[in-house]
Parts: C-alpha cells; sequence; structure tokens
C-alpha cells in the first residue's frame, strides 16, 4: 500500500533540520513524498528560502503564501487565519495519509489545525518542550494534542507527552532531529567559512541570534539593546548575526542589526539567512554562540561551542553544563560572555554530553523506521491515556 507523507516546512530553521529525514523518506519505496512550503520560505523580506528546498525527489510540492508585512499581534493573527484558510485547500489537493511537522511556530499551529479538521494524522517532531518566554509554548502543546504520533528529543520530554494523555506506544525518544546534520554535515573549515562569509574570524568571533520574548510586552528593543552595549564591552570581540524569524517585534532587531553592522564595519557582519551549512559551520567555528536560540541548547553543545542563554525564551529548556544562563542587562550577559571565553570554561567543553544526542543510528533513521512500521488505519481517533495513580 502506497502512503502519502506530506513534510511541513514554514521557515529555515524547521527545514534545516528536517532535510535529514526528507532524504531518509524520498526514495522509500512504497511512499509517496509531499511538501507544504510556506512562511518565511515564501517571504523576500526573509531571504525567499524556498528556492533552497531541496524538491527532488518529492511527488508534489505545495506552496503556500500566509505572511502579512507587519509582525504586530494583530497581523500575526491574521497570517494565522490566512494560513488556515490556505492550509485546508492545499491539504485538499494533496490528501496526505500523515502530516509530519517540527515544533512550535504560529504556522504549524493554523497547519496542524485545518489538519485536524480534515481528519488527516499528524506525527509531530520535538513535543513535550518548554519555553515559558514564548508563545511557542503554547502553540506546541497545542500540536501535541493534536497529533497521534510523537517523537520526543529526549527521554523526559517523552515522559511529559504521555503525561499529556498522550498513549506511550505511539510517543517516542528519537533525540534531536538537529543532531543528524552536525554527525552527517561536511561542515566547512575555518578558511573555508571565512571565505563564504567574506569575514575573518578569530578565537573572539561570537555567533548572535536573538529573537522577541513574545509573551513580554515589547521587550525584544530593549533587551537587544543591551545584549549589544554587552557586545561593546567585549575586547577585541567580531561578531556574525543571524537575523530573527518572522515573529512579533522582530523587525525591530532586525533594524538594530543593520545600525549596528552600519556602525562597525570589519566588526560586525549579518545575514537574513545563512543556510544549514554556514550556520552550523559557524556554530562549531565560533567562541561562542550568543542569543535566545534554541540552536544554542540543542545543537551548540554537539560541537563543544559554549552558550551564552539570555532571558526567559528559552526557560524550562532541558540543557547541557556548555550554557550559560543570564539576565537580560549588559553587565550579566558581558560578564557571562567573559566567563564563556575564558580558558577555563572552553578547557571543559571537550567533556560535557548533550543530552538531545542519543547513542546509535541518527534520529531520522530511527523516525524512518518507526513511521513505517507504525499501523496506519486511516483513523484520527485517539483515547486520553490516564497515568497510573
Amino acid at each position: 500500500m502506497r502512503r502519502k507523507i506530506c513534510i511541513f516546512t514554514g521557515t529555515r530553521a524547521d527545514y534545516g533540520l528536517l532535510e535529514p529525514l526528507l532524504h531518509q523518506l524520498r526514495n522509500e519505496p512504497g511512499v509517496e513524498l509531499q511538501l507544504l512550503v510556506t512562511g518565511m520560505h515564501l517571504s523576500p523580506e526573509f531571504g525567499l528560502t524556498h528556492l533552497d528546498v531541496d524538491t527532488a525527489g518529492c511527488h508534489q510540492v505545495e506552496k503556500v503564501e500566509m505572511l502579512l508585512s507587519s509582525d504586530t499581534p494583530v497581523g500575526i493573527s491574521k497570517a494565522m487565519g490566512l494560513g488556515m484558510i490556505s492550509f485546508s485547500e492545499a491539504l485538499q489537493r494533496l490528501e496526505p495519509d500523515l502530516l509530519i511537522g517540527l515544533g512550535d511556530r504560529f504556522e504549524l499551529l493554523a497547519a496542524a489545525a485545518a489538519a485536524t479538521v480534515m481528519r488527516i494524522p499528524i506525527a509531530h517532531i520535538q513535543g513535550g518542550e518548554t519555553t515559558e518566554g514564548a508563545m511557542d509554548e503554547s502553540f506546541r502543546h497545542a500540536i501535541t494534542k493534536m497529533s497521534r504520533w510523537h517523537f520526543a528529543s529526549t527521554e523526559a520530554y517523552r515522559k511529559r507527552i504521555v503525561q499529556m494523555g498522550e498513549h506511550p506506544d505511539r510517543v517516542f525518544n528519537t533525540g534531536a532531529l538537529g543532531i543528524d546534520n552536525i554527525r552527517q554535515m561536511d561542515l566547512l573549515s575555518r578558511t573555508e567559512l571565512e571565505k563564504e562569509l567574506s569575514f575573518r574570524i578569530t578565537d573572539n568571533t561570537l555567533l548572535v541570534t536573538f529573537h522577541p520574548v513574545t509573551l513580554e510586552d515589547r521587550t525584544a528593543g530593549s533587551q537587544f539593546g543591551e545584549l549589544l552595549d554587552a557586545l561593546d564591552r567585549i575586547e577585541d570581540a567580531r561578531v556574525v548575526f543571524t537575523k530573527p524569524n518572522a515573529d512579533t517585534d522582530g523587525r525591530i532587531i532586525i533594524t538594530m542589526i543593520d545600525d549596528y553592522v552600519k556602525r562597525n564595519p570589519g566588526k560586525a557582519v549579518s545575514f537574513v539567512s545563512m543556510g544549514q551549512r554556514r550556520y552550523l559551520s559557524t556554530l562549531k567555528h565560533a567562541a561562542c554562540m550568543v542569543g535566545n536560540s534554541s540552536s544554542g541548547i540543542i545543537e551548540a553543545p554537539s560541537l563543544k561551542t559554549g552558550t551564552v542563554n539570555i532571558g526567559d525564551r528559552q526557560k524550562g529548556r532541558i540543557r547541557a553544563e556548555s550554557v550559560i544562563d543570564c539576565e537580560p542587562r549588559s553587565d550579566a550577559i558581558a560578564s557571562a560572555i567573559k566567563t564563556c571565553l575564558s580558558a577555563a570554561f572552553r578547557d571543559k567543553l571537550g567533556s560535557i554530553s548533550n543530552p538531545y544526542e542519543l547513542q546509535g543510528e541518527m534520529t531520522s533513521q530511527k523516525i524512518r523506521k518507526i513511521l513505517l512500521s507504525c499501523p496506519w488505519d486511516g483513523s484520527a481517533k485517539k483515547a486520553f491515556y490516564d497515568l497510573k495513580t
């Protein structure tokens, strides 16, 4: 029986993580692979990254416009509504047997809601996690309850999904999908990376990725200003900025990055979208990852790179000892960066283990095997699993 599997991608970030799974499924006998591409991928402002999406081996590709030229709460809400309307039409055309989505963004929430109404089973990757500073926290758990199959990145997250009423037989600890790229991708050497970025990488180069803390009231500008002040306190620092996603108040940060780079030619450079290979290569060769991106929590420890995690956006996530948490104040950020750059801290990075990295098969291989061995009865029904007391 031929199975139609649709993979959803709404950002450069989730596509980069999903690529290993795409490669696993695209040549699988009996699988008709579909792609649903939307969100930032189709926006010139965010780099038209749909051009980087590899559609080879995919039987059908649907591109759905949903982003408005607004990053206000009203604009994001309207984009979600537009997305749900458009996703229902796209899913009607695709008629998938399964929709696969990763993470917690508003684009995926709209797609999952449409799929639920259309009785299309959903497989959710990286549920059960907590990010107390972002509205993604609620989105993620809502997507979990709409999903039938679950692929968690740690055992603690697997247990949390079961705690939410999902049957243990449908919840699996497979590790984090992003680790696959680190294990199998041919990352650039420092010399190659410098040529790619047209930017010199030194022992004091910082990779900065900072997103709005969406459950706080317009703190993006003030918090990012504190971060920029901290960067000016670090002697000989060189900075590679990656620009934020399409979140509420994200354009404030984009403007501040552009102004900082203009004021500091030669010291700082910025990118709308680096692509997975260049981003991971920069993360590998940087002296420190600074900001509030999940990549500093999940991927950086496997590359033996220290992380300065600012504020509450990632609060609640399991983290390795290579992650230094600090308040969004310039003095606290500067102090954490200096600790991360210290010889004593760098010396211990090699022995730190990553709780998101499991031994053995790659995560994408585990997910593929589970998906293809699961019983597909076509039903979207599921019973609430009560924990034994």
